[in-house]
């Protein structure tokens, strides 16, 4: 029976803005959660069941199956070949042990990592990395090896971040970032810290002045108030997690990583970002980077050694295999079949020593050693006889490596179209070159008309044409796009501004500071109208009344923007209390839209003021900056902000500097005129509240 569940529509927004299936449980109709309580309300603990086995690269315990009945089988292993890296720096006793587990699992050990299919292994660096995961083998760590014991069930070791062999080195430039955490908890919480160790950070409990991130699952926590105080990154694992899996830091500037969706704790999404593969291509074994340590046996033969082979009909020289010499090789054990000894348990007791064997493999500083002539020449026909056989193979195998995306290991069907039959070698030359014209003429037909770029960034604000359809909105967009106008939510990177009239809204304000052309929703309008794009410069945005308001021109405003190119407050720390007007997150953004920094003052024991903006010490000649001895404070009026005043006044004289505290009006005037301009009808003070002002 089919269980239909009815929930808000708000949760599949916040669904595509993580990227990630949140739970429907706040979401749920009739009486939805997020409608029914205050966000800052006590949210739940999750516990994230698919994090166990996965939050650490280093397993303290020896693994047990969940299956607690005695006569089930591990057989995880079965038809595998198993080896273990030196770099495990596990004991022998611990290493026997885990032999035994696979032998009865049904893999089988190998001390080769080119025998191998599956390599155990801690870091990236080493070459016996480097051979398997070129080859396409499995590539995990020791928590991975365990996880598969511990579940008997078969997964990538990619799937999950901590499972994989770590680097090092660490990422590169983690290592100046501080990292803290907030509102994770359990096995989330572990394989964040052991996430940001493993990426080179440095992973702090408590969380001081000095961090430069805190990670939280939602906003509403004593560390979270404190960042924003002190003015610290913000955000969520995937910031964390994707930085690590594609091996590059993410830009702080994504709003995924900076979106906390209401009443929902992000600990139950952890976990679920897997390894970037191409990524780690790239940085750790490159195409056609391979060194001298990572040619041994079983690699396989090129192109031109097929040519080479099918002309003279015999193995080529050199073609012996010859394990890598820069491969470490550990003590295993093996079964009969593998056709290596087995060390005797009790040599001790048989008391004869048998002199071993000549050594076949060419060692270093004997490249003349004569070979053993027990081979005869029947066995080397039989050997080229058997290459002929594998050719189709090893010619499939070349094409592949050449395709985008890499080798599909496990080989694709024979109804593919790119399988090699034996009816394809009997072509002749020009029946194969019909298909690579039919080739040419498909790629034609894929070929779609692209759109220019566009040279028109439009950031509208006010414009209520788009508010109760949002088809509509989409398909204007569209065509506007087709126009050369993309319409755009960033206001630091738009040319052009449309509005119906000078408004107070935060895209207008903080836009205003970048100097676009300032337009008229008409020309919106009008373009859509006409469905051609019109001349910009005829919709100039007039509206006096709003111009007295601000109490200038809109065009010198714009102007005096031009000059400052952003940098109206540069050098300046400005503060702001939490239940402001407006909220503190808009009054930050036109802040530091305009150079400067903001943050948020809620008395705490220890607040010191804040360093300028950006490390800036002089303003330039050309900006009329107010005076520096001031700092200011954006409040409101009520009673609870009134209490901080008396503190903050107290902190800014400690550094002999001057306290001002202003009504929000003096920075949005400032923004909108873009010109620093201090009067005392902005001040804030205890007398003006009593007397009712």
């Amino acid at each position: 029976m089919t269980r239909h569940i009815l929930t808000f529509v708000h949760r599949f927004d916040d669904c595509l803005r993580l990227g990630k299936k949140l739970d429907e449980d706040p979401y749920m109709l009739p009486n939805p959660e997020i409608l029914r309580l205050r966000p800052q309300d006590l949210i739940p603990e999750v516990k994230n069941i698919d994090m166990q086995g996965a939050s650490s690269t280093q397993p303290r315990d020896l693994p047990r199956l969940v299956d607690a009945n005695a006569t089930r089988r591990l057989d995880v292993f079965n038809g595998k070949k198993v080896m273990l890296s030196n770099d495990l720096k596990i004991s022998s006793h611990l290493r026997g042990t885990i032999e035994d587990l696979i032998d009865n699992g049904g893999g089988t050990m190998t001390g080769s990592v080119h025998k191998a299919d599956v390599l155990i292994c801690h870091y990236r660096e080493s070459a016996d990395y480097r051979i398997a995961s070129r080859a396409g083998k499995e590539v995990g760590n020791l928590a991975w090896l365990y996880w598969l014991i511990t579940y008997n069930s078969w997964t990538s070791p990619t799937r999950r971040l901590l499972h994989y062999p770590i680097s090092q080195r660490g990422l590169p430039g983690f290592n100046e970032f501080r990292i803290s955490l907030s509102n994770y908890n359990g096995e989330a919480r572990v394989y964040l810290e052991n996430l940001a160790v493993a990426a080179g950070g440095a992973f702090t409990k408590t969380m001081k002045e000095d961090n430069t991130h805190l990670i939280t699952a939602h906003q509403y926590s004593e560390k979270c108030d404190a960042a924003k105080e002190w003015n610290i990154n913000m955000v969520n694992h995937l910031w964390l997690e994707e930085s690590y899996a594609k091996w590059q830091i993410q830009t702080l500037s994504n709003p995924r990583y900076t979106y906390f969706p209401p009443r929902t704790n992000l600990s139950e999404v952890v976990g679920q970002t897997p390894i970037d593969r191409q990524a780690v291509e790239r940085n750790f074994y490159p195409p056609g980077a391979v060194d001298e340590s990572e040619r041994g046996e079983g690699r396989p033969l090129d192109t031109r050694s097929l040519q080479l082979l099918n002309e003279q009909g015999s193995v080529l020289p050199g073609s012996s295999q010859i394990p890598s010499s820069g491969s470490d090789h550990v003590p295993y054990r093996t079964r009969p079949s593998d056709g290596t000894p087995r060390p005797s348990k009790s040599h001790k007791a048989n008391g004869a020593v048998r002199t071993p064997a000549a050594s076949r493999i060419v060692v270093d500083g004997k490249e003349n050693e004569t070979p053993s002539t027990t081979s005869s020449r029947g066995a080397k026909d039989r050997a080229a006889a058997k290459l002929h056989d594998q050719a189709a193979d090893i010619a499939l195998y070349e094409k592949e490596r050449k395709r985008v995306g890499g080798v599909i290991f496990g080989g694709r069907r024979q109804t593919s179209e790119d399988a090699v039959s034996n009816d394809s070698r009997k072509r002749s030359s020009s029946k194969e070159e019909e298909p690579a014209a039919d080739d040419g003429a498909r790629e034609r037909k894929r070929v779609k008309k692209s759109r220019q770029p566009p040279d028109m960034r439009l950031l509208m604000t006010g414009y209520k044409g788009w508010i109760s359809s949002g088809k509509r909105e989409a398909e204007d967009k569209n065509r506007l796009r087709d126009m050369g106008i993309l319409v755009t939510q960033d206001p630091l990177h738009c040319t052009h501004l449309a509005s119906p009239s000078i408004v107070r809204t935060k895209k207008f304000v903080c836009a205003l500071a970048r100097a676009p052309m300032v337009i008229s929703t008409d020309f919106v309008n009008d373009c859509l109208a006409k469905n051609s794009r019109l001349e910009p410069e005829d919709y100039l945005l007039s509206d006096p009344a709003g111009e007295q308001k601000v109490g200038c021109k809109l065009s010198d405003a714009v102007s005096r923007a031009k000059n400052h190119r952003g940098h109206l407050l540069r050098g300046m720390s400005l503060y702001c209390t939490e239940t402001v007007k407006g909220g503190f997150d808009v009054f930050k953004a036109i802040t530091e839209a305009n150079g400067g920094k903001c943050l948020l003052y809620k008395a705490r024991a220890g607040s010191t003021i804040a360093s300028k903006a950006g490390g800036q010490e002089d303003e330039p000649e050309d900006m009329d900056t107010d005076d520096p001895q001031y700092i200011y404070l954006i409040s409101g009026s009520t009673p609870a902000e009134a209490a901080l005043w008396p503190k903050f006044r107290q902190m800014v004289q400690g550094t002999g500097k001057l306290p001002r505290i202003a009504e929000t009006d003096w920075l949005l005037n400032s923004a909108l005129r873009q010109e620093l301009h201090w009067d005392e009808i902005y001040a804030l003070s205890e007398e003006r509240i009593k007397n009712g002002h």
